[in-house]
């Protein structure tokens, strides 16, 4: 039953729940994702249509015991300051009490199948794939993990724009496809390339002439809790990643499906570390593509790097920035030898794509 305000239940089952509510606005919900991250405030969903993934509602759930009036009101105002750098004002927070319920249940009733692009699909890990969407490459995704689940603009723009290249330059390689993705976050981009560049649609002869081969995706991300949810969402997929443990699958998870078209291995390896992790997990081959979902002032200071990374003639794909950022972005590559153009767009987010400015398109 609900919990009268002022009471202070014990912890374990039955205890009460505060559920915030809030609007996440596009250019907010990264950043306030990641403060409720740092604050241990794990269990947190945002609930939107497949047809309307603008419009968002940022829910999470906190144990009353731990959360009382003083301690949430300091929460209002932290996340407030997130705000600040957009210059905008933050959404009126909701509180409302649920006493002796499942959260996990409301919690992940907010998750639905996502689709985004032209063949991928984004999976909350527990459902089984939609009818609907059965000729898509589904991702499956722990949303509790809260380190990137597809619904923000910079990471769709990021997997669309993967599928771009599968299609393009990606096909007409004849040898493994080789993937960095440098700040990996959940994970969400390395298992898309892992999936979407080891399957070819091409029917018939065609396939025969251009078939993709399996990709090798290095992924690093310099959160450690970031490592650990990549091999969660991993092991969700059905793929192996060295030197992660081997966990028991949440119930009514099921495998992806496998990634060896026609007898071709993919894989997929993960560390801790920044760009010279991933140089060093390369080792000295850098990748066909890179994918880099992170703020416009860290790629910044990573650019003179990326070298290290991505092959003369690769593709850069670069998310995470402002449109607004583009232009001192912009400049800031080509002093360190990178061509970059504006290639998509969604809202106030863009992505740039970038190639070596020593080599001809």
């Amino acid at each position: 039953m609900p919990v009268p305000p002022g009471s202070e239940p014990g912890p374990g089952p039955g205890q009460a729940w505060w559920r915030l509510e809030l609007l996440a606005l596009p250019e907010l919900e990264e950043s306030l994702l990641w403060k409720l991250q740092a604050l241990g405030i794990h269990r947190v969903a945002l609930e939107h249509t497949p047809r309307n993934p603008d419009q968002r509602q940022l829910l999470a759930w906190l144990p009353a015991v731990d959360w009382p009036e003083p301690e949430r009101r300091e929460l209002e105002v932290a996340l407030a300051a997130l705000s600040e750098p957009f210059g905008l004002t933050l959404p009126a927070i909701s509180w409302q009490q649920q006493g002796d319920e499942d959260w996990s249940l409301s919690w992940k009733q907010h998750w639905q199948a996502d689709p985004v692009g032209e063949r991928l699909l984004v999976l909350p890990a527990w459902l089984e794939c939609p009818a609907e969407w059965a000729d898509r490459l589904a991702i499956r995704i722990d949303p509790g993990n809260a380190f990137g689940t597809g619904s923000h603009p910079t990471t769709r723009l990021c997997l669309e724009a993967l599928e771009r290249w599968a299609d393009g330059p990606g096909a007409e390689l004849t040898r493994p496809v080789r993937v960095a993705d440098l700040g990996c976050g959940s994970g969400i981009l390395a298992l898309a390339a892992l999936k979407r560049l080891s399957v070819n649609d091409a029917p018939g002869a065609a396939a025969a002439a251009r078939r993709t081969p399996a990709a090798q995706v290095f992924a690093v991300d310099s959160d450690p809790l970031a490592v650990r949810a990549t091999w969660a969402n991993a092991a969700c997929n059905g793929v192996v990643v060295p030197g992660a443990p081997q966990a028991p699958e949440a119930p009514g998870t099921t495998p992806g499906a496998p990634l060896e078209p026609g007898g071709q291995a993919a894989s997929l390896q993960v560390a801790q570390g920044s760009v010279e992790g991933l140089a060093e997990l390369l080792a000295g081959e850098p990748a066909d593509l890179l994918l880099c979902n992170i703020l416009a002032p860290v790629i910044e200071a990573l650019a003179p790097a990326f070298a290290t990374v991505l092959a003369p003639g690769g593709v850069g794909l670069l998310s995470g920035l402002l449109v607004s950022q583009v232009p001192g972005l912009t400049q800031a590559l080509a002093a360190a030898g990178w061509r970059a153009e504006l290639v998509a767009q969604q809202s106030q987010w863009g992505l740039l794509e970038i190639r070596s400015a020593r080599t001809v398109a």
